[in-house]
């Protein structure tokens, strides 16, 4: 293959580098390796760069009627001084705009800002995926994530005190973020097939998680230095990931020479082994190469909006996560500030700990999406899963708040048992539930949906996220008893939206028959995974 030939079939240019120098290609399999890996980078840096304005919201606007506590548990290690690096700024004073008797709803609706755009263009990212190159559209979303985050920040170095100008960096942040979760989910539906693809996403999830929590340790850790630093620092971060994509990051296995023989599904809906089986087929099979369709990514069509939303168990999923994503927001970004503002073991804990503290939730999350993951390719039933979890983080939040404020111990371990049901559900939607829908069986021919089916999704479910912020910024203001209660009302309404979806698919396995002869396995299978089979 020429080197013209592998510029217009978009070979990331790193990986023509390392073909150069090793003067062999990688396996198919160590490809998937690195796909998971660049992914995994370009998601996390997405959410680190997400996690400063949960972090300095207590520094913006300080609570007047509590003093700064340390907490035992991280001690001095992360609790150095109490003063920024601008002289004209103490923390105990605030930040104006942020800093009067509105700042709560002022950062609730800094919050609204940056998630409404986010899922407003989601549904536009969706389809832009389907339709442009994967990596230079995600490269460039990075990119401009990092500048427009950056820029926030900027505003304590300028001295802003203009809360349109904060208003607008989120926004505009917002819709560059708008670009990271259909491409990546479209990237790894497109290079694995359905067999473990809960359990392989639930792992690769974990770098909502670890995004959470490096987003929070890099803000805490620059915080003593001036606010601005919590936003520049991971701005840098996102866009170095953003360099990486762009060198390393193959959309589609035709891209970089894997074929598939005639007649199959480029969309990877068989099984794992025999899709993994197919690929090598086309590629070699007994050391003799055969002649092959070559199906490259320039060449497929996309859906529109409207045709993906008939998919059967899109519209259920889309409305149950957008509950969900709700309940999984608001500690995202208000958590920090509830640790700091609530007597835990009778004192307060510092902003700096607080931040830091908060991310023994994600820990929780990062158990939960592997676990949800593991249970529904277990179950072969993915709404049975996502419901159960969502229930049981109804008490787990009540708990929580109940008993969370006993002691650090107690507070450390209900915090991780509602990271676990909260975004175990979360994550099981977001990753391997839009990935089966975007290889669904009504599709037909080489028509690409990934990107589209997860921006219907995760959009619908962000403006969820968007307005749970929001409402925690007002209904804080009566009381954190009132944000728990609208937390499990919500997560109520998120399991009886898949109630349909769980009855058809505990139907499904209690009428499935056993096989009674060999003929079983040359016709139609008896009974298809739900999610599959509904037309």
């Amino acid at each position: 293959m020429s080197q013209n030939s592998d510029t217009m079939r978009g070979i990331p240019p790193g990986i023509l580098l390392i073909r150069s120098i090793r003067g062999k290609d990688w396996s198919l399999s160590t490809y998937r390796y690195v796909i998971l890996l660049v992914t995994f980078i370009a998601y996390t840096c997405y959410h680190a760069s997400r996690k400063p304005s949960s972090i300095v919201k207590s520094v913006l606007y300080p609570d007047p009627n509590k003093g700064n506590g340390l907490d035992p548990l991280f001690g001095k290690v992360f609790v150095k001084r109490e003063f920024g690096g601008n002289e004209n700024y103490r923390i105990d004073k605030g930040w104006a705009p942020f800093n009067g008797t509105d700042g709560t709803s002022k950062l609730g609706e800094i919050d609204l800002a940056f998630l409404a755009c986010y899922s407003l263009g989601m549904y536009v990212a969706g389809h832009l995926g389907d339709t442009l190159d994967l990596r230079l559209f995600l490269t460039t979303g990075m990119i401009g994530s990092g500048i427009f985050v950056a820029l926030f920040g900027m505003g304590y170095f300028w001295n802003i005190h203009v809360f349109g100008y904060y208003l607008g960096m989120q926004m505009i942040a917002g819709l560059f973020q708008a670009t990271g979760w259909p491409s990546v989910v479209a990237v790894i539906g497109n290079w694995f097939g359905k067999g473990k693809r809960g359990l392989i996403m639930g792992i690769w999830n974990a770098h909502t998680s670890v995004g959470n929590i490096s987003g929070s340790l890099l803000a805490a850790s620059v915080l003593d230095y001036g606010w601005g630093w919590c936003f520049i620092v991971p701005g840098v971060f996102i866009a170095v990931g953003g360099v990486i994509v762009f060198f390393f990051l193959a959309a589609y296995p035709e891209d970089i020479g894997f074929s598939f023989p005639p007649n199959s599904a480029p969309n990877l809906e068989a099984t794992a082994d025999d899709e993994e089986a197919n690929i090598k087929k086309g590629f070699i099979v007994e050391g003799e190469t055969k002649t092959v369709r070559r199906i490259g990514s320039v060449s497929r069509t996309s859906i529109g909006l409207i045709q993906a939303c008939t998919i059967p168990g899109v519209i259920p999923f889309a409305l149950c996560l957008f509950f969900s994503k709700l309940v999984a927001y608001t500690f995202l970004y208000w958590l920090p500030f509830y640790l700091s503002q609530t007597e835990i073991g009778g004192e307060y804990v510092s902003v700096k700990s607080a931040g830091n503290l908060s991310t023994l939730f994600d820990v929780g999350g990062i158990v939960g999406g592997i676990l949800a993951g593991y249970i529904s390719d277990k179950l072969n039933a993915r709404a049975t899963t996502a419901a159960g979890f969502m229930s049981f983080a109804i008490p787990a939040m009540l708990l929580y708040r109940k008993y969370g404020s006993i002691s650090h111990n107690a507070n450390i371990a209900l915090m991780m048992v509602a990271g676990l049901f909260i975004n175990g559900p979360y994550a099981l939607i977001t990753t391997a539930v839009s990935a089966d829908l975007g290889t669904h069986s009504s599709l037909r021919g080489d028509s690409r949906a990934l990107a589209t089916v997860t921006a219907i999704i995760d959009g619908t479910g962000s403006v969820g996220a968007a307005f749970g912020p929001l409402l925690t910024g007002f209904l804080s203001t009566k009381g954190w008893d009132a944000v728990f209660v609208m937390l499990m009302i919500c997560a109520l309404i998120a399991t009886l939206l898949l109630s349909r979806l769980v009855i058809a698919e505990i139907s499904e396995k209690m009428c499935k028959p056993v096989p009674v002869s060999s003929e079983q396995s040359f016709g139609a299978p008896a009974s298809q995974p739900l999610l599959s089979d509904q037309r």
